[in-house]
């Protein structure tokens, strides 16, 4: 089969089309032909080998998984032994933390973070929902308590991130504000913002207005300068870890009403992640919810959506189709 393969930390350079053995799904995998993938800054960290922390993972001096890729949708064409919850020809989207999503066919464990796919759904659309909607719905709800009638802001708006939680925060009842530039208005007020703050313009953090929520997708605003705009009681939520962010959490726990967290959403539990997955794919499935796709890319130039992505300019999602 096909595959793009990263042999070293680097680049988008790195990236190599080759072709390898086509993986054989052992008891309780399944075998799925990928018709769509996406790159995400997690797959940029994981291609670069940094920050470090991540080789731990990855590999020390080089990639152990020189097949990258998270997030998978696609079709079943084989089952190992064991396998009851799926079928071969089943349409099936989802992620996992083994990797190998960058290529034609992929192995995933049937209790991974994967479903069968909405019939109103293109693989294009459900590819990204396992990592970055799940992502989302986990800050939104377990660590910023989200409620109805709450003041969020969201920083970042039109990004992967940015425009599911427009949609999942007015889901749950809140005001929105969103942050972006000026040429991303019209998408994010289409995804349901409320109030529109065009940063190449204007410092939320001096326009003299609260909010419950501070939700920095893009890790771009710290706490410190967001705490002054926040609620009393209010949460300030980073996607984007950093020493200096963990120390300020560890301050905001012992001192003060206003708190900052972030969570690794990949290391939680599968069944947590999983939950998260169903109740998504539900939202999906009604037209509650719906995927922004930028750009979509072949596999045999997955070198170019990586140097895209790594701009920081994208609206939405960025798409492999294979």
């Amino acid at each position: 089969m096909k595959a793009i393969e990263a042999k070293a930390y680097g680049t988008p350079a790195v990236f190599q089309l080759n072709e390898i053995t086509k993986p054989t799904p052992a008891a309780g995998e399944l075998l799925v032909r990928v018709h769509a993938t996406t790159v995400t800054a997690a797959d940029i960290m994981m291609r670069r080998g940094k920050p470090m922390i991540g080789r731990l993972y990855l590999g020390l001096f080089k990639p152990k998984k020189t097949v990258l890729g998270f997030e998978f949708a696609g079709e079943v064409v084989e089952t190992g032994t064991g396998v009851s919850q799926f079928k071969t020809g089943d349409r099936v989207f989802g992620g996992t933390t083994a990797l190998g999503c960058y290529a034609e066919y992929v192995c995933v464990k049937q209790d991974d973070v994967i479903a069968t796919m909405p019939n109103t759904l293109k693989y294009v659309e459900a590819a990204p929902v396992s990592g970055s909607a799940i992502t989302v719905l986990h800050f939104l709800k377990a660590l910023g308590n989200i409620k109805q009638g709450q003041r969020v802001l969201i920083n970042g708006a039109s990004g992967g991130l940015g425009t599911y939680a427009v949609q999942l925060a007015k889901f749950y009842g809140a005001t929105v504000t969103a942050v972006c530039s000026a040429k991303n208005r019209e998408l994010v007020k289409s995804l349901g913002a409320d109030e529109v703050i065009d940063y190449t313009t204007t410092d939320f953090t001096r326009n003299g207005k609260t909010y419950d929520l501070v939700f920095d997708t893009v890790g771009k605003r710290s706490f410190s300068a967001c705490k002054k705009v926040l609620a009393p009681a209010g949460v300030y939520l980073s996607t984007v870890v950093s020493m200096s962010l963990l120390l300020q959490i560890m301050g905001s726990r012992m001192c003060g009403s206003r708190k900052a967290k972030t969570a690794a959403v990949g290391m939680l539990p599968v069944k947590k992640r999983l939950a998260y997955f169903n109740e998504l794919k539900t939202l999906l499935a009604a037209g509650t919810l719906s995927t922004v796709i930028d750009r979509e890319y072949p596999l045999t130039e997955m070198a170019a959506a990586h140097t895209y992505v790594e701009t920081g300019h994208k609206k939405g999602s960025v798409v492999i189709t294979i």
